[in-house]
């Protein structure tokens, strides 16, 4: 089993530095419940199976598997709960550290962020100056949410974005 241990901010787009070739990503979720969440995810030429369980703190189990890349879109587009998520996945090194940035296509467009993963709960880590506003534990931003209450209907429904 690995534990994945991640943490997520808002950032700064003007302030953040060119951006290396990203990949496209769709993910979907064939189902969540009690913590759990089953996703199929294509990203670039690759398909994978992830099963993630309850969120303590900062860490998750996380179980992942290549899947064929034809099987993960027929599961997409088949089985899991629509809308889907895309986005462009970014990799930045700062200071030894890979950040990745997720800019969000579709329902979830204009919203950008950035995830650490980390070693251990307690590893420190240096915020680029483009990191902004840290949101690991609010659950408006985790990815199976946001096919739920995607951010384009924030604006609607709260009267602001975030």
């Amino acid at each position: 089993m690995h534990m994945e241990i991640e943490r997520k901010f808002l950032i700064n787009t003007q302030r953040l530095p060119r951006k290396p070739r990203g990949k496209h990503c769709v993910q979907g979720y064939l189902c969540t419940g009690k913590g759990v969440t089953t996703r199929v995810r294509i990203m670039g030429k690759q398909g994978f199976l992830t099963i993630k369980g309850k969120t303590k703190n900062f860490s998750k189990p996380e179980y992942e598997y290549e899947i064929p890349k034809t099987e993960a879109h027929e599961i997409l587009h088949t089985l899991c709960v629509q809308p889907l998520i895309e986005k462009i996945r970014y990799q930045i090194t700062v200071t030894g550290a890979i950040w990745i940035i997720d800019e969000f296509l579709g329902e979830n467009k204009g919203l950008v962020l950035a995830e650490i993963e980390l070693q251990s709960e307690d590893q420190p880590i240096i915020l680029p100056d483009w990191v902004e506003t840290e949101v690991t534990g609010d659950p408006r931003y985790y990815n199976v949410q946001l096919v739920e209450n995607p951010y384009s209907k924030w604006n609607k429904e709260n009267g602001q974005n975030g």
